[in-house]
């Protein structure tokens, strides 16, 4: 369409409102479109010249539509630089200025709409009848442009302020997240280290299999959690004076150090009053009495055996433990159950001692909980337990604790500490039975 002709500055200003209201431009973008069209448009209008506006919509390369409005004033030596107003143009030798400025798709009314139909060219006397109350208002208008352009001034601080904070706020949390990095990293070696270092302590209190002739004695532990190596299964075993060998095996509730200091206790009292020769079926109910005093929240089962290494006499205590395994050189396999509750319930103690016998080759298997109820079914676990054991049973006594439980965890569903202790009565050299389902 055609340029608008302005002779006065508040008209022209109406223009340019009534365009930016039209087409929604965000209030920065049209109080810096007023201010830029009223400083170029002052100088020719000063000079009694008429100005011409125009606003047309166009298409940019991307495809963003821009409105595109346009000052034709003439060159004028007092006209403000296009780059130096608050919303820099593009200026052409012939005193034109336009600036482009995008908007939404389908925003805005047609263009005659927005812009006043021309009126024609007003003479210097109508100007001059406008008087003093035109010239006041011209007065206060400039005032508020002055005081708009210190607050565009302030804005435009404020936000180069902002990017310069953005900034240093990202740089700050690229250092945190590098920082968080590596307090990860140096957090993982140091659960590492720890667990290395409990480890080697808990080896170091754990006792080595002892050389017994006529017994072969094996055993394979490993905890939940390696970095966290500690936990409440424990085992001990020891000859007694009368030549039998005597086993602990103990799972005390709880994991970490505090649970394998409870394993410890009971395994220590339980050595100590069988040292004493105390009867078999009196050490757990006198272990309880021993430690709650002293632990009132003590909790842990315990499996006592016997063996005589010449007859391969076996006894069996029980305080709350899973059942000993026995696999016979045969092949066939039996749970050896003793009822009893253990260390910190209830009438602690072994309800009876159950008596049995180990022949040439039998294996007995004593293990705690974490090796059957890996997948939370402990039946389950008890029936896959008699398969692994008979399976690896005329393996090495050395190897058969370690292949039963890989056997026994090919899927985990319940993390937990797993002791394993294999014990088998010797073969005469002259002698070896075959095994059922084994050449």
């Amino acid at each position: 369409m055609s340029p608008h002709t302005f002779h006065t500055l508040p008209s022209l200003r109406r223009a340019v409102r009534g365009i930016c209201e039209a087409h929604r431009l965000p209030s920065q973008n049209g109080a810096r479109l007023l201010l830029s069209v009223s400083r170029m448009a002052t100088a020719a209008l000063d000079a009694g010249g008429p100005v011409r506006l125009e606003a047309v919509e166009r298409t940019a390369p991307g495809g963003e539509t821009l409105l595109a409005v346009t000052l034709h004033a003439g060159p004028t030596a007092a006209a403000p630089s296009p780059a130096d107003l608050p919303l820099p143009g593009q200026s052409t030798p012939e005193g034109t200025v336009a600036w482009h400025l995008p908007l939404s798709e389908g925003e805005g009314p047609p263009l005659s709409a927005v812009l006043p139909a021309h009126r024609g060219t007003a003479s210097a006397p109508a100007r001059t009848r406008e008087g003093a109350a035109a010239e006041a208002y011209e007065a206060e208008i400039a005032a508020l442009e002055s005081d708009l352009a210190v607050a565009l001034s302030r804005v435009d601080t404020l936000s180069t302020e902002l990017h310069r904070l953005k900034d240093e706020l990202a740089e700050t949390n690229s250092g945190v997240l590098a920082l968080y990095v590596q307090l990860e990293e140096r957090d993982e070696q140091l659960r590492r280290a720890h667990g290395q270092i409990l480890r080697e302590l808990e080896d170091a209190l754990r006792p080595p299999p002892i050389t017994v002739s006529g017994l072969e004695l094996a055993v394979h532990y490993a905890p939940a959690d390696t970095d966290a190596p500690t936990g409440g299964d424990f085992y001990d075993w020891l000859l007694l004076p009368d030549g039998t060998v005597h086993i602990t095996v103990v799972d005390a509730l709880g994991h970490g150090v505090r649970s394998t200091r409870s394993a410890l206790n009971v395994a220590h009292a339980v050595r100590t009053l069988a040292l004493e020769g105390h009867p078999l079926e009196s050490i757990v109910a006198r272990t309880h009495d021993i430690l709650v005093p002293f632990d009132p929240e003590i909790m842990a089962t315990v499996l006592l055996a016997r063996i005589h290494p010449e007859t391969g006499a076996l006894s069996l205590a029980n305080g709350s433990h899973p059942p000993a395994l026995v696999v016979r050189a045969d092949g066939s396999a039996d749970y050896l159950e003793v009822r009893g509750r253990g260390i910190g319930f209830p009438l602690p103690g072994s309800e009876s001692v159950l008596e049995d016998a180990l022949h040439e080759g039998d294996l007995l298997m004593l293990y705690t909980d974490g090796l059957t109820e890996s997948r939370r079914d402990p039946i389950e676990g008890e029936a896959r337990l008699v398969k692994a054991a008979q399976a690896h049973v005329r393996r090495p006594v050395r190897e058969i604790p370690g292949a039963v439980a890989e056997d026994m965890h090919t899927v985990i569903l319940h993390p937990d500490d797993t002791l394993a202790l294999a014990v088998r009565r010797a073969e005469s050299p002259q002698v070896r039975r075959p095994v059922a389902g084994q050449p």
